[in-house]
């Protein structure tokens, strides 16, 4: 079996403060929505926080973030990252990014357990990214 090639783009390492900028406006917002009981926008908000917290830190770290149509793979790139509790992060990562076929593509709306998780993984995972960068 062949292991599949993952798609990253190379990128400037300066860009990884754009991409913790990105996380933090959606991390502010995740916590609006949480607390107006808005638990889609939470759970959405969670998704593209730890999407933006996971390409600001693989900037950072290695030059490259995923362009992958699988968002998991950029789990693995966090999993590799020469960091302490890498892998531990990415597999919060994980935790967020399955859920986000069901928050964002299918009919039923996220409920507020679903949103709760989400946001407190999303706050760990974010949190750990934004201590390393300062």
């Amino acid at each position: 079996m062949i292991a599949k090639e993952k798609k990253v783009r190379q990128e400037d390492r300066s860009a990884a403060s754009a991409y913790l900028k990105k996380a933090s406006d959606n991390y502010d917002q995740m916590l609006a929505a949480l607390h107006a009981s808005n638990w889609n926008a939470a759970a959405t908000l969670a998704v593209q926080c730890a999407i933006s917290s996971a390409d600001a830190i693989c900037v950072r770290e290695k030059g490259v973030r995923s362009i992958s149509q699988d968002h998991l793979d950029v789990c693995d790139l966090v999993k590799q990252l020469p960091i302490k509790d890498s892998d531990e992060k990415s597999k919060q990562l994980r935790k967020v990014i399955i859920k986000k076929n069901v928050v964002q593509y299918e009919s039923r709306s996220a409920r507020k357990s679903d949103a709760d998780e989400m946001v407190k993984v999303t706050t760990r995972f974010y949190q750990w990214v934004n201590e390393i960068m300062h």
